[in-house]
């Protein structure tokens, strides 16, 4: 059976707690051509925000997932695909690998298991808000983050492994190493994309490009830029 981000190549992160670039509509977001939009961000969340994304993008036929940062922000929608559950291997807080998780189980009516994933999140940026939310171990050789790469999907059965670096662009080698390391899980890679020519070089070597930031930093035309070079990467192969 296949997964939905079999087929993806570029997600686009919404982050609920920001501004779109004045003039912009949601409508707008969801017309850059990204293969699916993820909801969600490390600060300032709550399920008002969240839902209020997921309402105005819901009718524009793009896949949406809510990637929640805490379980007290968790909504129940319809129009989710599914849910995205990151699970920091690199943390320094276990709460980041297993706390937080039992708490999402226990939230009101449970986890719709059906559309419950998980995400296996490597952090690699020490300055990032999700680094320093973590407590995350972000000192690693290319050979390390291959390790944790292997360890998710042979020891922990993670289809999604996540290399973020997010508010940098981050170390084409290291992604590449887990590139390597990996034979079914999907790789996403995040941090730094905000262009064609850095999301083209990312695209060579992960399977999926994450781009947040730019969206409500420069807005939808430079995200369809980074869809474009993703795409073109991808591709060339």
């Amino acid at each position: 059976m296949t997964a939905p981000w079999d087929d993806w190549d570029h997600v686009l992160k919404v982050d609920p707690d920001k501004e779109l670039v004045d003039g912009e509509t949601f409508e707008d977001v969801c017309a850059t051509g990204t293969d699916a939009i993820e909801i969600g961000g490390t600060t300032g969340m709550t399920k008002e925000k969240m839902e209020t994304v997921v309402e105005a993008c819901s009718k524009y036929g793009v896949p949406l997932y809510q990637e929640p940062s805490n379980p007290a922000v968790v909504i129940e929608d319809d129009a989710l695909d599914g849910y995205l559950i990151p699970t920091v291997f690199n943390a320094g807080d276990s709460f980041w690998v297993t706390g937080a998780h039992k708490e999402w189980v226990r939230i009101e009516n449970g986890l719709d298991w059906s559309r419950t994933h998980t995400e296996a999140y490597i952090v690699l940026n020490p300055d990032s808000s999700v680094a320093e939310y973590t407590e995350a171990d972000c000192d690693q050789s290319p050979d390390d983050v291959a390790a944790y790469a292997a360890v998710a999907e042979k020891l922990f059965g993670q289809e999604i492994v996540y290399i973020e670096y997010s508010g940098t662009f981050g170390d084409p080698e290291t992604v590449a190493a887990a590139a390597d390391a990996l034979c079914e899980s999907t790789l996403f890679y995040g941090g730094g994309v905000g262009d064609y020519d850095t999301a083209h070089e990312m695209g060579q070597y992960s399977d999926v490009v994450v781009v947040g930031d730019l969206l409500h930093d420069e807005g939808c035309a430079a995200v369809r830029e980074t869809v474009e070079g993703v795409k073109d990467a991808h591709a060339d192969d």
